[in-house]
């Protein structure tokens, strides 16, 4: 067991939406520093069963840092200490034995806890649904390379594209604005020839789901982009405000 570690959790417990919700402290014992966080979960969680306790619920499903489910707040920052990982890419090499981790779901009135450190983050769902694709009469299949895009814009739309839909930028937002992952989903369009036909119908679309949703206004304060797992730039954000100003004065 040399080299392993012994953790302190203070882990957001909450029953359902209704439920008040409260801080549980747990012992993590003879942590492995390689494992990854969610792995640590694991681990306590089957100490929890073995003692005939409920496990704490958290969502996982990639591991890989692709799917974006991991979503935990992790003393006081979204996935944790390490700039540019998801939870499951963080790894227990970043704390040190006897450390105390308080871990808790994301903090916004638009995503709801399900369970302990489960959010609903259906509202991201209807954004999408709202104007995030491309609904026009393509035909079939253009062979690759037959629309000549500019390198740097098809980097652009690619980088934009790379956002995971985790919800990092809204637990890190004072305002609990979803204007990052908006902003990158409307980008990964507006940037390429195929998302032209529906540029300002989309953006406006996407901004009504956005406000009916509950999230907050953006004011600019660059926390999402510090907090993006994927690094998501906030000249998305900026080019999402452009577009929103030039269809709503053209009624579009």
């Amino acid at each position: 067991m040399s080299g392993n570690m012994n953790i302190t959790l203070k882990v957001w417990r909450q029953k359902n939406k209704s439920d008040a919700g409260r801080f549980e402290t747990y012992q993590a014992k003879h942590i492995s520093p390689d494992m990854s966080f969610l792995e640590m979960m694991d681990v306590m969680n089957e100490q929890l069963i073995k003692d005939g306790k409920d496990p704490v619920a958290f969502d996982h499903d990639c591991r890989e840092g692709i799917c974006g489910m991991c979503s935990m707040y992790i003393n006081g920052r979204a996935h944790g200490p390490n700039k540019g990982v998801t939870t499951c890419q963080l790894h227990m090499r970043s704390f040190k034995s006897g450390d105390t981790i308080v871990v808790e779901p994301w903090r916004a009135s638009a995503f709801p806890v399900l369970k302990d450190l489960i959010v609903d983050r259906a509202a991201f769902d209807r954004i999408q649904q709202a104007g995030g694709f491309v609904g026009i009469n393509t035909g079939s299949a253009p062979d690759a390379n037959s629309i000549p895009i500019q390198k740097h814009l098809a980097e652009e739309a690619f980088n934009a594209a790379a956002c995971i839909g985790c919800g990092a930028c809204v637990a890190a937002c004072k305002n609990s604005s979803a204007m990052l992952f908006m902003s990158a989903k409307v980008s990964q369009y507006a940037l390429l020839p195929q998302g032209q036909p529906e540029r300002k119908l989309r953006v406006l679309n996407m901004m009504k789901a956005h406000e009916e949703a509950g999230f907050g206004a953006c004011t600019n304060t660059e926390a999402c982009e510090a907090e993006c797992p994927k690094g998501i730039s906030v000249t998305n954000i900026a080019r999402l405000n452009r577009d929103f100003v030039a269809a709503s004065f053209t009624g579009e």
